[in-house]
């Protein structure tokens, strides 16, 4: 079980805080058990408090870990590894590396061929437990696939996918959060030109987001069957519809997505 494992985060940014925090709110996981490693450690002060190990040796950090999960940048991967491999057992620890586009053939050129290795990429509601986190991975088992499974369970929920669609998961689930709060900026802004203070529209917005997304959960219904149930016969849902599409809304969103593709693709 993860709880009983020693996890290292090494270089723990905005997302390896979301994973460290979401580890945290498990009633079964012992902070003592987790290791965060950062160049400057005053960001990670507050996690000293709560009993985690908060320090600057990425070496040591890994030696001591079951579970190293690597939160550097992509341009950092190759370095980081070089850097811990003297205290990597690639029979015992399991390697998870969190940068996009950092492929495991990549990460296979620093470390031991039979090293357990895989690639991750949850979002930033890790933090509030409520992520998606796609997996991939070389050298494991079911068993271990499972326990990495369970960890990035108990910050949402995992996806195993085949490396080639990784990505294209980065896209949709790390990208697709910004996608999805910059549409809720712009119903913020509308919502206040027809009326509302700041706070009450945020406060509508977040509420029919959270409501949208749970009728597509657990009714698993397509959108457009949601949608067909609001839009009335020269109502005012649909008109608004419409004009969004005439500015180009759904193809925006869709050229969003491919342009971020593109991006992590080259």
């Amino acid at each position: 079980m993860i709880s009983n494992m020693k996890i290292a985060i090494i270089g723990c940014g905005n997302l390896g805080a979301s994973i460290a925090n979401g580890l945290l709110r498990r009633e079964d996981f012992d902070p003592k058990n987790l290791t965060l490693t950062k160049r400057h450690l005053e960001s990670l002060s507050d996690y000293a408090v709560l009993g985690v190990h908060v320090q600057s040796d990425n070496l040591s950090a890994a030696a001591q870990a079951d579970i190293v999960i690597l939160g550097v940048k992509p341009y950092n991967i190759a370095p980081i590894l070089n850097e811990i491999k003297p205290a990597l057992d690639p029979k015992k620890q399991i390697i998870i590396s969190l940068a996009t586009g950092i492929t495991l053939a990549e990460m296979y050129e620093v470390v031991d061929p039979s090293t357990i290795t895989f690639r991750a990429m949850p979002n930033i509601a890790a933090d509030i437990q409520e992520s998606v986190t796609c997996i991939c991975a070389q050298n494991a088992n079911a068993e271990q696939i499972g326990l990495v499974s369970e960890m990035f369970d108990g910050i949402g929920f995992t996806i195993p996918i085949d490396e080639s669609l990784m990505e294209a998961a980065t896209v949709l689930g790390a990208c697709g959060i910004a996608y999805v709060l910059r549409f809720m900026r712009a119903m913020i802004q509308g919502g206040i030109q027809i009326g509302f203070d700041s706070v009450t529209a945020s406060q509508i917005v977040n509420q029919t987001v959270k409501g949208a997304a749970e009728l597509m959960i657990q009714k698993n219904m397509h959108p457009e069957a949601a949608i067909d149930k609001v839009t009335t016969p020269k109502g005012c849902t649909i008109v608004g519809l419409n004009e969004m599409e005439h500015q180009g809304f759904s193809s925006a969103m869709v050229r969003g997505v491919i342009a971020s593709y593109e991006k992590i693709a080259k």
